[in-house]
């Protein structure tokens, strides 16, 4: 099976910067995925139910401005440098402290006000998909070293949709890449997400403060609370937790979740490399924002499982390290495989 791939115009910024949005089909009536060059915004999953319908899942806009306008949400975006938080926008890292662009109270977050998802990004075909390149500038919103990034979107043979990014820098740096789709398996506008299942590979979270800063004293087991999700469960709201995935960081994307839709059937297994797990369940959407469904977005409109390294890591040693040097490559690579169920639980 061949992927189909194709580009078009889908705007452009004030400055006249055109931005344009690959589609990549891996089959017709099977995964189609939209990806804008703008922040790489991940615009549309459209996936089969057990029907065989195809809907879309992820919660976004249908045109330009309104990711211009709500860019805070970071609806499927590619965030960094640094995605989630680092403690008092500032870091040490061989022997002097980088001051970082505060966006979050007092914190840096998904890498300051101006991060990856708000800038153009250069694009061109690969097999199977897009890749957007990017060189960050040395100092871009307080980060150290010029850092050149390669993201790829591809669509596998068998219809899984891969996400790989690479960096190398010219300086000491940190670096944290995620995407921050929001999904809704039973299709964008559907209502909350809390009837989905959720199973994870975590027997380990951590614990945060009440702005997000994970607590001294490092990761807590789950055994026995509300971030227990070794077996999958119906998720309820006010997650906004990294969870640490068994078996920490590897070397090719192994599987560590499974969001399930009991009443359309679909399914997502989720592969990474990474070793954590960030849970965050949209509390936050009010109702105020509409999305390319017609339909405003309440909380919990979604979910997002955002694959990473762990919050705060830069201050953190305990923590699996974020620092990238010269000479050495960052690469993550995450897994998105969607299929259906019949009621009974098996494949249609």
């Amino acid at each position: 099976m061949t992927t189909q791939v194709s580009r078009e115009p889908f705007g452009a910024l004030e400055d006249g910067t055109p931005v344009e949005r690959w589609t990549l089909e891996s089959a017709p009536g099977g995964l189609r995925v939209r990806v804008l060059t703008y922040g790489g915004i991940i615009q549309t999953v459209e996936a089969p139910d057990r029907d065989g319908t195809r809907a879309q899942l992820a919660l976004g806009f249908g045109d330009l401005a309104g990711y211009l306008a709500h860019g805070g949400s970071h609806f499927g975006a590619l965030v960094g440098r640094y995605a989630n938080r680092i403690a008092g926008a500032a870091f040490p890292l061989d022997g002097g402290t980088h001051r970082l662009t505060a966006n979050d109270g007092r914190h840096s977050l998904h890498g300051g006000p101006r991060n990856f998802s708000r800038v153009v990004w250069d694009a061109r075909p690969v097999d199977g998909g897009v890749e957007l390149h990017r060189v960050s500038p040395d100092g871009e919103e307080g980060f150290p070293g010029a850092l050149d990034v390669r993201v790829a979107y591809t669509l596998a043979p068998d219809g899984a949709l891969h996400l790989v990014a690479r960096a190398r820098t010219d300086a000491p740096t940190v670096v944290n890449l995620t995407n921050h789709t929001y999904l809704h398996l039973g299709g964008a506008g559907s209502g909350p997400a809390t009837g989905h299942e959720l199973r994870l590979a975590a027997s380990r979270y951590t614990p945060v403060d009440g702005t997000g800063i994970p607590l001294p004293g490092g990761p807590a087991d789950v055994a026995g609370t509300r971030f227990d999700f070794r077996a999958a469960r119906a998720v309820d709201g006010g997650y906004d937790h990294n969870f640490v995935l068994d078996g920490g960081t590897a070397a090719a994307p192994r599987t560590v979740a499974e969001l399930s839709d009991p009443r359309s059937g679909r399914v997502l297994e989720l592969a990474t490399t990474e070793p954590g797990l960030q849970l965050y369940t949209a509390d936050h959407l009010d109702g105020t924002l509409t999305g390319s469904s017609g339909v405003p977005y309440g909380p919990r409109a979604g979910l997002a499982l955002e694959t990473q390294h762990f919050p705060d890591s830069p201050n953190r040693p305990d923590f699996p390290s974020t620092v990238l040097r010269p000479g050495a490559s960052y690469r993550t690579h995450t897994v998105y495989r969607f299929s259906a169920r019949t009621p009974g639980g098996g494949a249609p």
